[in-house]
């Protein structure tokens, strides 16, 4: 079996740029992430054993010049000792548990220090999906020359309609070169002519470098979860985005507030922060519904919301993209990341539904015990962690504002 990650930076960017963060501000802390499939697959004989053998290649893997002076020209809010730090980072094997039960589900665990762990995930997820297509026998239905053509086609009516766009889809791609592809076609297809719209690059740092675009990307909801499980999740919004401040200084100031969902990090959304970040990340619920939440609240602020970026990254396809887009452009300033539908697009080929979520931390190592955290989605049924933890979770950030008097 070829090895699957072959490149240090096909990664994400918000994976190194939370790397980073999380060693200026919790450098001791360790973490417990959790893999979930919410369709409750069931793999192939033999799949963990595979996946195993993937996460020890991973040791073998290691940043190139070449990715350092791209980083250095593309990513200039990335300050210049975390480039020494990665230059001697080196994977474990035994960050990492995998094994299938007895009815063949698979069971991924990672844990250690936050600052190694945290650029396991998405590599993990775009080895089990390449891997599944794999070891089933399905990459026939991997037909780049199509996919091509395909994906052009996305661009340009993307393009066509004013959406300004990039592609997010590494963690559920069919193959690193099914992604390639469509991020090349994306690319080309801007370049023919002067669109109203625009194609603004790829989070994974790697195509990016590439194809010679930018990389894009900032957060995920694991540096608010991981706060959240040492804190408590009602001031876990606002210690994030004063740690974010605190290691960019106002760069990458686009803010994913739906960790614990809007209520919460609405109260924590002051009028600093609100000025401070350029915008905010839609990542799920109702796109509009949220929109109207967000829109709502820069206005209470005094702040005009046609000034502020809104990024939508919710289950996107080029149809509700479009359509998010002749809303929102009068309301903010849209733009949208697109994932699953970009890099998984092909017929008779179902995406895998699959995650991985923080799911305890400590703020540092001679703690003897974790504290669990979880996520709180906006969209019903995808929740993530211990059903107990959620329920207390929810019990401390849904309070009464007008509890009973006492007579």
């Amino acid at each position: 079996m070829k090895q699957i990650i072959t490149h240090f930076t096909d990664d994400d960017l918000y994976k190194l740029t939370m790397c980073c963060a999380v060693i200026d501000n919790y450098p001791r802390a360790q973490v417990k992430y959790q893999f979930v499939d919410r369709d409750n697959r069931v793999y192939p004989p033999g799949f963990a054993d595979e996946l195993r053998r993937q996460v020890e290649l991973l040791e073998n893997v290691v940043i190139s010049d070449e990715e350092i002076a791209f980083m250095r020209e593309r990513c200039s809010f990335i300050p210049e000792w975390y480039f020494k730090y990665l230059r001697g980072f080196r994977f474990s094997r035994h960050w990492a548990k995998v094994w299938q039960d007895a009815e063949g589900h698979l069971q991924v665990t990672f844990e250690g220090n936050w600052c190694d762990t945290i650029l396991l995930e998405v590599k993990v997820l775009a080895i089990i999906s390449e891997l599944f297509y794999i070891m089933t026998g399905q990459t026939d239905k991997i037909k780049l020359n199509e996919y091509y053509d395909k994906s052009y086609a996305k661009a340009g009516k993307l393009l066509g309609a004013g959406c300004v766009f990039s592609d997010f889809g590494t963690r559920r791609r069919a193959s690193l070169e099914a992604e390639d592809t469509a991020v090349r076609a994306m690319r080309d297809c801007q370049n023919v002519c002067k669109w109203e719209g625009k194609f603004i690059g790829t989070s994974n740092v790697y195509l990016a470098m590439k194809n010679d675009l930018t990389p894009v990307g900032t957060m995920a909801h694991e540096f608010v979860c991981a706060i959240g499980g040492m804190y408590g999740p009602q001031m876990a919004n606002h210690i994030a985005m004063n740690a974010w401040r605190n290691t960019f200084r106002g760069a990458l100031g686009t803010y994913l507030y739906d960790s614990y969902g809007w209520d919460i990090f609405s109260m924590n959304f002051s009028e600093d922060f609100a000025n401070l970040f350029k915008g905010l990340r839609v990542d799920s619920g109702d796109n509009y519904e949220q929109l109207m939440k967000i829109v709502a609240k820069y206005k209470s602020l005094g702040i005009d919301p046609r000034t502020k970026q809104v990024i939508f990254s919710n289950a996107l396809d080029t149809q509700k993209a479009i359509e998010i887009h002749r809303y929102a452009k009068d309301l903010c300033i849209p733009s949208f990341g697109i994932g699953t539908h970009f890099s998984n697009d092909f017929e008779d080929l179902q995406p895998l539904n699959i995650v991985i979520k923080l799911v305890a931390a400590k703020i540092t190592e001679s703690w003897g015990f974790y504290n669990d955290t979880c996520k709180l989605s906006e969209d019903d049924g995808k929740h993530t962690g211990k059903p107990e933890v959620i329920k207390r979770f929810m019990e401390a950030i849904h309070f009464n504002p007008n509890p009973p008097t006492e007579d």
